[in-house]
């Protein structure tokens, strides 16, 4: 087994309760981390043998185009895509970040992290 990990995706997107929030947007940075099997791509040096990263950067950035009104929300659908699209991966972790959140402090992120294990 191995992991494959994506840090510090960084996106402009529209999510949050406030009416607000879905009109100026943020800054969001989203990690996602994959388990799967890495033995065959080591031996053979070939993409098309492991989890390709494009792949997943375009899932993340795809999902976080899309409004929700929670983190867990666009969470959620990013571990549901990758488990959905590729069917290597056993386990998948994202974490979602919202910078500066307009929560009435001085907060630098709100951060969210869900798992999916595929069945």
């Amino acid at each position: 087994m191995g992991i494959i990990k994506l840090k510090n995706i960084r996106t402009f997107s529209y999510h949050g309760c406030l009416i607000e929030e879905g009109k100026i947007g943020s800054d969001y940075t989203v990690d996602l981390k994959i388990k799967t099997n890495l033995k065959k791509s080591a031996e053979t040096d070939h993409l098309a043998d492991t989890v390709d990263y494009v792949h997943l950067n375009k899932i993340v950035t795809e999902e976080m185009a899309i409004r929700s009104h929670l983190l867990e929300h666009v969470a959620k659908r990013i571990n549901n895509r990758v488990l959905a699209e590729i069917s290597s991966i056993e386990k998948t972790t994202v974490w979602v970040s919202k910078i500066n959140p307009p929560i009435g402090g001085d907060v630098e992120a709100v951060t969210i992290q869900m798992t999916e294990i595929r069945k």
